[in-house]
């Protein structure tokens, strides 16, 4: 489906907000992800795991992490930060739902994250 692992009320909310087009943002969502799930294993090593669904895994990963995946998939900066807006949002969703939105807004103001699909 378009945008996994982002909920596609998450599309719609950043594309809003985003200077990215609503229909382009669901592509680009689905290009991170393609690079990024085969490096899950990774993340699991090398990154604090913020929380685990049936739909999706978040990690917390170091500021700039996004300019390296920006770098990687030749994206534009308007391109990187609206997948990088996305994640964020789809983190807070769910910290809400979880009722921990609290200790990600506090992890947020000194790390980034990557949302990937299980």
């Amino acid at each position: 489906m378009a945008g996994d692992p982002i909920e596609g009320e998450v599309l719609i909310l950043v594309a809003a907000k985003a200077s990215v087009g609503p229909q382009r943002l669901p592509d680009l969502v689905d290009r991170v992800a393609a690079d990024l799930g085969p490096q899950r294993e990774t993340y699991a090593r090398e990154y604090e795991r913020a929380y685990e669904t049936d739909g999706r895994t978040a990690f917390f990963v170091e500021d700039g992490h996004w300019q390296e995946i920006r770098d990687r998939l030749d994206l534009g900066e308007r391109e990187v930060d609206a997948v990088r807006r996305a994640h964020h949002e789809q983190l807070t969703r769910d910290g809400r739902r979880l009722g921990r939105i609290e200790e990600f807004e506090m992890a947020l103001e000194i790390r980034e994250c990557v949302v990937l699909g299980v």
